[in-house]
């Protein structure tokens, strides 16, 4: 049976943006989720709309869904970060 968690949506404002375009925003927020050291960035989806930063997808512990939104609120230019990743264990089925 998964056991997946659900994290809280979370919506938090982040320094003012500075116009970049969403496709850079994108690149450079998954940039720096890979580069963040014990962060399984591997299954997490990057999103990006006129500055707001939208994650999904799942990673094993909940202390890395507070890590990866706080790694993509550093980026320059993301003005909003929603959360919206889950928890899933190793034993968890997957699609």
């Amino acid at each position: 049976m998964p056991t997946d968690a659900s994290a809280q949506s979370q919506s938090i404002a982040a320094s003012p943006a500075r116009n970049r375009p969403d496709s850079e925003l994108v690149r450079d927020v998954r940039r720096a989720l890979a580069r963040t050291p014990n962060l399984h960035s591997t299954a997490i989806h990057v999103q990006a709309r006129r500055g707001v930063v939208t994650l999904t997808g799942w990673v094993p512990q909940r202390a890395q869904v507070q890590r990866a939104g706080s790694v993509a609120r550093s980026v320059r230019g993301v003005r909003q970060v929603i959360n919206h990743l889950n928890v899933r264990t190793r034993g968890a089925s997957g699609h």
